[in-house]
């Protein structure tokens, strides 16, 4: 007995070498709407059109075509019950045992610049999704296919019953969880546009009401961030990078990546960092690269092997010539000249990244699981004005001082609190992370230049958070900064303030604290 398949797609890739197969190779009747019917006829497949079959015409604008009883039945009849194949055989309907549908475009739609609500209501498919979810239910005799990629694999199992039983239970899920983040992406829409018609919602705009999270599995991770941890990537991570050599990425080479990334949009000039577990330990501005790679370097001459380097112009020979002489991960930079790429190939293992021009939008916002639930929050991304910044000593900061203190800031705010670094004119001089005492982090960030040979004398201090006492403030005039970059805000700030006074130190208040747990 011929079988039928109903096909209507907005994706055309790889569709009419498939319905070819169909035909020719499968007997199969070919049921289709509008534009893909159009395509398969301008191909020389014989198709009936869905509106000749149900005998009722498309109208609306197409918003009607295939939501009629005598598609859903042949959906949803039950082959093995005798009344269901009784009332299909009463009402003329024939079964369906197959359905291919990928949906209206609506995300890719409202990612576009100034789309406009209107044209995103007409995106959102209402007859697709009814077509999938039913034949979805019914995978037990109709098989479903809702992405390109599996064309192959149902052509491969018609001919062994047993295979393409099993293939249409992992299609059906296919299908259920692209429907679900199908309906997921218009929620979020449409709450962004309340959000943003309603001055009430004004503060928690961007942010769901309901978090509905549904990715695709992008790489099984060889282990997380241990060997008996398993893990998986999901998303769209390798939309934003693209891996030169190499092997495989670990749980802990994306988690640096991407903290790597992070950092160095914070520059532009030639910038060169250095990070290892996610902390910076070495950063600076210059001219090129190499004289920036050298003065980043100089902070920690031990914690960059097996680290992460990551660079925002492209990365030549002579730099390659030099960071090749130590042992690190993971590289990452716009690009590579071929004659880099060539020196880096004779290490077969290290891994070279570039970087994508631009993140997308949901890079703009973290998420982290907690007990029993998650947590999420805009990215550290708001920009930080010095002409907001408040100086509160009697010493004015100089020039020089004040080009250390906003390098150091935008270093200090991607390290681990309790975070202290201390910096000279754009390069980290010593950095210091993570310390459950921020003095703790200031002696260690001295200890690391003092290890280096760096002189902090002339040098600035820069700290996540505030000063709980004077103790951290008079700890760095001591080691030699002469100006300290800060939040402000503890409840001693006075006593901090007279202390740098006393010192002879300038001081800057930002009102912004940049807390990174």
């Amino acid at each position: 007995m011929q079988k039928t398949a109903l096909l209507s797609v907005s994706d055309k890739t790889g569709l009419v070498p498939f319905a070819k197969a169909l035909v020719e190779t499968h007997n199969y009747r070919l049921l289709s709407t509008g534009g893909t019917a159009k395509l398969l006829e301008k191909e020389g497949i014989p198709v009936t059109e869905v509106s000749d079959y149900t005998g009722f015409p498309e109208m609306m604008e197409g918003r009607v075509k295939t939501l009629h009883p005598k598609i859903h039945g042949g959906l949803l009849a039950r082959r093995d019950k005798e009344d269901h194949m009784a009332a299909a055989a009463e009402h003329g309907i024939d079964m369906i045992d197959l359905v291919v549908v990928n949906l209206y475009p609506f995300e890719a739609t409202v990612a576009k610049p100034d789309v406009s609500f209107e044209l995103a209501i007409e995106n959102i498919d209402i007859g697709g999704p009814s077509m999938l979810r039913s034949a979805a239910k019914n995978h037990a005799s109709v098989s479903v296919v809702v992405d390109a990629a599996d064309y192959d694999r149902v052509l491969a199992a018609m001919d062994d019953e047993a295979a393409l039983s099993q293939l249409r239970r992992e299609l059906a899920l296919k299908v259920f969880q692209r429907t679900s983040a199908y309906d997921g992406a218009i929620s979020q829409y449409l709450e962004k546009e309340l959000q943003s018609d309603e001055p009430d919602l004004a503060e928690i705009s961007g942010i769901p009401s309901k978090l509905d999270i549904q990715l695709p599995q992008a790489q099984i991770l060889r282990y997380g961030e241990n060997p008996h941890q398993q893990a998986a990537l999901y998303g769209s991570f390798f939309d934003c990078f693209e891996q030169l050599q190499g092997k495989e990425l670990s749980f802990n080479n994306i988690i640096d990546i991407t903290a790597a990334t992070y950092l160095i949009g914070e520059f532009q000039k030639p910038t060169v960092a250095i990070l290892k577990h996610t902390n910076p330990c070495g950063v600076a501005s210059a001219d090129n690269l190499v004289t920036a790679w050298e003065q980043a370097f100089v902070t920690d001459q031990q914690a960059p092997f097996g680290g992460i380097i990551v660079a925002n112009q492209t990365i030549d020979v002579d730099l390659a010539a030099i960071i090749g002489k130590i042992f690190c991960e993971v590289i990452i930079a716009p690009d590579f000249t071929p004659a880099a790429r060539e020196l880096f190939g004779k290490k077969k293992n290290l891994r070279l990244m570039t970087v994508k021009d631009s993140l997308p939008a949901d890079s703009m916002r973290e998420v982290r699981s907690v007990v029993g639930g998650i947590l999420m929050q805009d990215r550290d991304t708001m920009p930080d004005r010095p002409s907001d910044w408040k100086v509160v000593t009697k010493r004015q900061p100089t020039e020089e001082e004040m080009r250390a203190m906003i390098f150091g800031w935008n270093v200090v705010k991607h390290v681990k609190s309790n975070a202290i670094v201390y910096a000279g004119c754009e390069r980290t001089l010593g950095v210091g992370a993570g310390q459950m005492s921020r003095v703790d982090s200031s002696k260690i960030a001295v200890w690391k230049a003092g290890e280096a040979g760096l002189s902090l004398d002339g040098s600035v201090v820069c700290s996540d958070a505030f000063f709980p006492f004077a103790d951290g403030l008079i700890a760095a005039a001591e080691a030699g900064a002469k100006a300290a970059i800060q939040p402000g805000g503890s409840v001693r700030d006075e006593e901090v303030i007279a202390a740098a006074d006393e010192r002879g130190m300038a001081m800057i208040f930002t009102g912004k604290r940049h807390f990174k747990h």
